[in-house]
């Protein structure tokens, strides 16, 4: 569904929420060690997540990344618009340029409903909310 960069994405910032919330700003050696990613991969997608102010850091000595206790939680919509673009939300799931009610592509009437229910999905969870499944034990990022 996501390409891999939005998948580790994702999992580093609900890595880093968990993070937070136990008292701690993790670096992103830990963060990709945790996730099973690799090491500059993560550390280039953590960069274009705090440029984009989805996410916060502070260098040197008990830095790292976070998110500011003062903001909204932050929603997958604005993760996924950041590295995927709009047009994940609306582009033609076979790639067609044109694709729409009027010329559709093969799978559009089928898709349609699906892409509703992702982006309804997408508005309403949280990184934070995926932080606080695995915290109560609902969920993981990886496998034991």
């Amino acid at each position: 569904m996501w390409s891999k960069t939005t998948e580790y994405a994702i999992r580093a910032l609900v890595q880093v929420a968990v993070s937070n919330h136990e008292g701690r700003r993790p670096g992103f050696k830990e963060i990709a060690e945790s996730i099973d990613a690799p090491v500059q991969f993560t550390a280039k997608i953590l960069q274009t997540l705090s440029r984009a102010l989805l996410l916060k850091s502070v260098r040197g000595r008990g830095g790292g990344f976070y998110f500011d206790p003062e903001s909204e939680e932050l929603k997958l919509a604005q993760v996924i618009r950041v590295l995927e673009g709009e047009k994940y939300f609306s582009g033609c799931v076979v790639g067609l340029p044109r694709c729409d009610e009027n010329h559709p592509c093969p799978l559009h009437n089928e898709f349609y409903l699906i892409r509703n229910q992702l982006v309804e999905l997408s508005q309403k969870e949280t990184i934070q909310g995926l932080a606080r499944k695995i915290g109560d034990g609902d969920a993981m990022l990886k496998r034991s």
